[in-house]
This record gives C-alpha cells, sequence and structure tokens, in this order.
C-alpha cells in the first residue's frame, strides 16, 4: 500500500492513470506524445506506477501497450474508507458552525 500511496503522490503519475482510464490500453509512444516528458522520463513514472500494481505492460510485437490494474487501488479506498467517519464527523461539525454562524 505504501508504494500505492507513492506513486499517487506525483500528479504526473496520476495523469496518466486518468488517460489510460479514459483511452485504455494506450502504447508508451501514444501515452509520451500529449505529454511535456520524454520518453525516459514517462518511462521512469511508468515504473513506479508498475511497482506499485496500479498497471500492467503488454507487448506485442515492439508495441507496448499499458493498462490499468485497479488492486491496489481497491485496497488503498478500502484503507481510507476505514477513516472515513473521522473526516466526516469534522465535516459535520464544519457545516453545522457555518450555519449557525449565517443565523443572525
Amino acid at each position: 500500500m505504501d508504494r500505492t500511496f507513492f506513486a499517487l503522490a506525483d500528479p504526473t503519475r496520476r495523469d496518466l492513470l486518468l488517460r489510460l482510464k479514459s483511452e485504455p490500453g494506450l502504447s508508451v509512444t501514444e501515452l509520451a506524445r500529449p505529454a511535456s516528458l520524454k520518453l525516459p522520463g514517462l518511462m521512469k513514472h511508468l515504473d513506479v506506477l508498475s511497482d506499485a500494481g496500479l498497471i500492467t505492460r503488454t507487448k506485442t510485437g515492439r508495441t507496448v501497450s499499458v493498462s490499468l490494474s485497479p488492486g491496489p487501488m481497491r485496497e488503498a479506498m478500502q484503507w481510507l474508507e476505514r477513516y472515513e467517519s473521522l473526516w466526516t464527523v469534522s465535516l459535520d461539525r464544519l457545516t453545522a458552525f457555518v450555519e449557525e454562524d449565517k443565523t443572525p
């Protein structure tokens, strides 16, 4: 799980995951095109995502395709859900305070 949160901490890697969500199976070259990264930099980001288990790579001939792997993300969400009540209670209190403060 540490690797998952480390991988998700970087905005470039989050952007790559969003692209793969909307365009599954993109090749590494296709992923690199709109990004402001050169191929070696992109490959480092893909290595981090792969090490975290968030993506899989499949090679067909000379083309490497990248796909999302949702398992680690599900585990992270389950972990976060355990603590959801902590921030929900705080947000409820904040809402009540703000609404109370608006009353003349």
